[in-house]
């Protein structure tokens, strides 16, 4: 069994970020195959026809031959740096990948999966960094691109609350929830099912990255010289797969407005004015505005979260709501 030993300096220094190149590389997997791997059947109906023009590239054998069953080449999708990571990073750092590691990468895994011989060509092509970054950056734009702002909001809400259990009652609380399969234990995280040893962080910390498209599995990096990194299923995540974003009530509407009505009915946890603005594709003065009456009048509230001012339902909103 795999297993993080803890330290210290490693509460300190673990860290949150987003990678949307991984829940990409999971959602091409499962609009390109047969099986849906967790993604409802109504996102797959939406999103296969848009995807149909890419099928018949090879690159996308080659996404395949680079994965098995139980992991991924790295460096097609590395850990993420911050938690603002954008898809440009993603495909910066996939450009960037060093030479060595993605010719042992790409050897592994042509050994262990059949692979066309078109996949085959394009992981042999001097340029194949580049060809994987434009087939994902097209992807991306037929996929995922639309859906993103929102995507993202419920990943960083689930950092918010992460972060404040890791700040206020430690590795338990913060893993508590996280995934069935992750435990904490006797100064470390157990990571059931996966092979491996005993890992020891030595006070560099742990990456936690929150994504849609795992769900309901998780995924680890535990190999160097990549960062350690848990991706886990953000909180709320088949609610939203499987019943679309908040839509607004008619009756709500009609009441304060459309554009206040989707607001409040976002903020059943913690968000910012930006973060609500890219969201509901709404101007960030716009979105104040909304907000400012929505405070008068009692039915959210702010509180200062570092940098940030977060804002989110009283009881009288979530009345309202109901």
């Amino acid at each position: 069994m795999l297993r993080f030993v803890v330290g210290t300096e490693d509460l300190l220094r673990t860290r949150f970020a987003l990678s949307p190149v991984f829940d990409l590389i999971n959602l091409i997997r499962a609009v390109a195959g047969p099986h849906g791997r967790g993604v409802p059947a109504s996102w797959l109906a939406r999103l296969r026809p848009r995807f149909e023009p890419l099928k018949a590239d090879p690159v996308l054998d080659a996404i395949h031959a680079l994965h098995l069953d139980t992991s991924g080449a790295t460096f097609i999708c590395p850990p993420p740096q911050r938690i603002g990571q954008t898809i440009e990073d993603d495909l910066a750092a996939l450009r960037a990948a060093p030479p060595p590691l993605v010719r042992e990468e790409i050897d592994y895994y042509l050994a262990r999966s059949s692979s066309s011989a078109a996949a085959r060509e394009v992981l042999t092509a001097p340029d194949v960094l580049d060809r994987l970054a434009v087939f994902l950056a097209a992807a991306w734009s037929v996929l995922l691109a639309q859906d993103w702002p929102k995507l993202r909001l419920l990943c960083e809400r689930d950092v918010v609350h992460r972060s404040g259990e890791l700040s206020r009652a430690g590795w338990e609380a913060a893993l508590s929830g996280l995934h069935p399969k992750l435990r904490w234990q006797d100064g470390g995280i157990d990571l059931i099912g996966r092979r491996g040893h005993a890992t020891v962080l030595d006070g560099a910390g742990l990456l936690l990255v929150p994504s849609v498209f795992i769900w309901p599995e998780f995924a680890v990096f535990a190999d160097e010289p990549w960062p350690k990194a848990i991706v886990y299923p953000v909180r709320g995540v088949a609610t939203l797969l499987e019943q679309g974003p908040p839509e607004a009530p008619e009756h709500l509407a009609a009441l304060i407005g459309r554009s206040r009505a989707l607001i409040l009915m976002m903020l059943a946890d913690p968000a910012s004015t930006s973060q609500l603005a890219r969201a509901l594709g709404m101007a960030v003065g716009a979105v104040g505005d909304h907000l400012g009456v929505l405070l008068r009048s009692g039915v959210v509230e702010r509180a200062r979260a570092g940098r940030s001012v977060l804002y989110r339902r009283t009881p009288l909103g979530d009345a309202l709501v109901g």
